[in-house]
């Protein structure tokens, strides 16, 4: 028989406690929360009232409601108030001998059929429930911040908790309009351990320099459609706060990516902690400001890229959805555009492909056929590679193996005109290798759009050992031209995007193998814990996983990284041919579909 609840004690008040109690509390449970001292017990108080406040701002919640809430609230400092709770939420600091002290005190006090829960984020359920004398009934109860908006849970399960506990704390966080997954006693569990290692490899490329801070996040909202870049939402959820949770995660599984960079270290021992004292990887304009001011790293209005170049017709090399989308773009963008097919049919499919996009655009209002007759005019294909030999700009979009790329390369370099800048749209190759065939590698460079090209604004620049400042500068200021935001970032394996979305990917891959957590719930977690567009399984299925499998080889034999190495099961299906969605079977089975 499953346990009624109907009156929950919550031991602190900071903002993951008072954001706790509060959706106890709108969910009609009667609620005590429990500070040290007055001072804090106002703080929680506050919390409540600003969180609520917002909500009736935004008709989340109505004036009567937020009185409602607060009429099922008690402020206590005396722990023996909390005697007749049915449940314990501790949200206390994130240390253990803090945590379980807590603890012990709380199993002295509760009833013998009440549960106790922990909110960590990272340390051991385990560790902390061997304080108390039952240790079988608690549990992790992962609430996500800010509480009240995120609808998500992780229900952490320890190896002697109690099934009932975990069935009826499952229940409750359902009953609180939740998503609750049950995940077992691991570091980080299953959000916190794949998120914190791709917000540690991102703190590790900004400290190697490779990219800005701006242009590092900025790679990561534009080329992924995460809400966030990663250094931005270190700054929000506090670096002293990741450190901590990244410690805990590298002394639990030795994993070297878990490793806090160097850099967090430093800045929290500076007391850069992020938003909460001002300053973090941004400068904000006060403690607790989410309003980022400037600082000595921002970008300087002057050092705007500039045409060194002039560039206006447009080659490309390919006729794939990639090439037939950058081909598009640039039409748009009003170049004239040259564009290269293998064969007549596949040039008219690309003229085609465009037609019937901007045919479906017209008929939803979004174009006319003044614009549609004009975007065409631009192009011209051909089946002769000779044609390009007058444009300013070439683009090759050919398959991504090497061989094919640098045949294609060594052609351009023949037939174009000197001073004509050469491109690679490679995802994941060495622009140096296509560039090493040529006799002039100072105008050879990366620019990798992103898929599709039409939709995606996001270009990285990626700029060579040899390649020539002015031809980078031409090439991002290209790209503002075209309407696209261009990120620039040196020749290596992933560039920036890749370099973070895919050992994330990999790692997903690798705590499904461990039956850690099954796929549905890892791509919950991710989606509703971290507010990603798409579970990683949902990605991996869309990307391919050849395609995910080529580029996870590809990081791992630049970077020699064993966190890097693909995982065994990726590389299964890989050799099963369970792909994704194009074969109807990935990490799901879509054939029914």
């Amino acid at each position: 028989m499953s346990r009624e609840f109907t009156r929950i004690g919550v031991v602190g008040l900071g903002t993951m406690g008072a954001g706790i109690a509060e959706v106890f509390a709108r969910h009609g449970y009667d609620v005590v929360g429990l500070e040290q001292g007055d001072d804090q017990l106002t703080r929680g108080r506050e919390h409540i009232q600003h969180s609520t406040d917002r909500a009736v701002k935004r008709g989340k919640l109505d004036a009567v409601g937020q009185r409602t809430v607060f009429d099922r609230l008690t402020f206590s400092t005396d722990i023996t108030d909390l005697a007749d709770c049915q449940l314990v939420v501790e949200a206390v600091v994130e240390q253990l001998h803090v945590k379980r002290a807590v603890f012990s005190q709380l199993d002295a006090v509760v009833g013998q059929d009440a549960i106790l829960a922990t909110n960590t984020s990272s340390l051991s359920v385990t560790e902390i429930s061997a304080a108390t004398a039952q240790p079988d009934r608690v549990v992790g109860m992962h609430f996500f911040n800010p509480a009240p908006v995120q609808a998500f849970v992780e229900v952490i399960r320890t190896v002697v908790t109690a099934p009932d506990v975990i069935s009826d704390v499952t229940a409750l966080a359902t009953k609180l309009g939740k998503n609750p997954v049950v995940a077992g006693d691991k570091a980080g569990f299953i959000a916190n351990a794949l998120l914190f290692g791709y917000l540690n490899h991102a703190a590790t490329m900004f400290e190697s320099r490779y990219a800005t801070r701006e242009d590092i996040d900025a790679s990561m909202r534009l080329g992924c459609g995460y809400p966030m870049g990663p250094l931005a939402l270190l700054d929000l959820i506090g670096l002293d706060t990741a450190y901590e949770i990244l410690e805990t995660m590298y002394r639990q599984g030795r994993d070297r990516l878990h490793a806090p960079a160097p850099v967090l270290k430093q800045m929290v021992t500076a007391g850069m902690h992020g938003r909460k004292t001002g300053r973090g990887f941004y400068t904000y304009e006060g403690p607790d400001s989410p309003v980022v001011v400037g600082d000595a790293r921002s970008p300087v209005p002057a050092a705007a890229p500039t045409m060194h170049r002039a560039v206006d017709t447009i080659g490309v090399v390919g006729t794939g959805t990639m090439a037939t989308g950058i081909v598009s773009v640039f039409a748009a963008a009003g170049f004239d555009v040259t564009f290269v097919g293998r064969s007549q049919q596949k040039v008219d499919d690309v003229i085609a492909a465009i037609t019937r996009r901007l045919d479906t655009q017209i008929q939803r209002g979004g174009a006319e056929q003044v614009a549609k007759a004009e975007l065409l005019g631009h192009l011209s294909g051909t089946t002769s590679i000779e044609d390009l030999g007058q444009v300013d700009l070439v683009i090759e979009a050919v398959s991504e193996q090497l061989d094919v790329k640098q045949a294609v390369f060594a052609t351009l370099d023949e037939i174009c005109k000197p001073g004509a800048i050469l491109a690679t749209t490679t995802s994941s190759l060495p622009v140096i290798e296509c560039a090493s065939v040529t006799s002039r590698p100072g105008d050879v460079i990366g620019m990798h759009f992103f898929n599709p090209a039409t939709r995606m604004n996001l270009v990285e620049v990626v700029s060579t050992v040899a390649t020539t400042p002015a031809v980078s500068d031409t090439v991002r200021a290209l790209c503002t031209v075209i309407g696209r935001h261009p990120v620039s970032c040196g020749d290596r394996a992933g560039f920036i995007v890749n370099a973070l979305l895919f050992p994330y990917l990999n790692d997903a891959v690798r705590m499904l193998q461990a039956h850690y957590a099954s796929a549905d719930d890892i791509d919950i977690a991710m989606r509703a814990g971290c507010a990603l567009p798409m579970g990683p399984f949902e990605l991996l299925d869309v990307i391919g996983n050849d395609v995910s499998l080529a580029i996870q080889r590809t990081l791992f034999a630049e970077f020699r990284e064993p966190g890097f190495a693909p995982a065994p099961l990726l590389e299964h299906l890989v050799t099963a041919g369970y792909l994704g969605r194009k074969t109807g079977r990935g990490f799901r089975d879509y054939a029914a579909g």
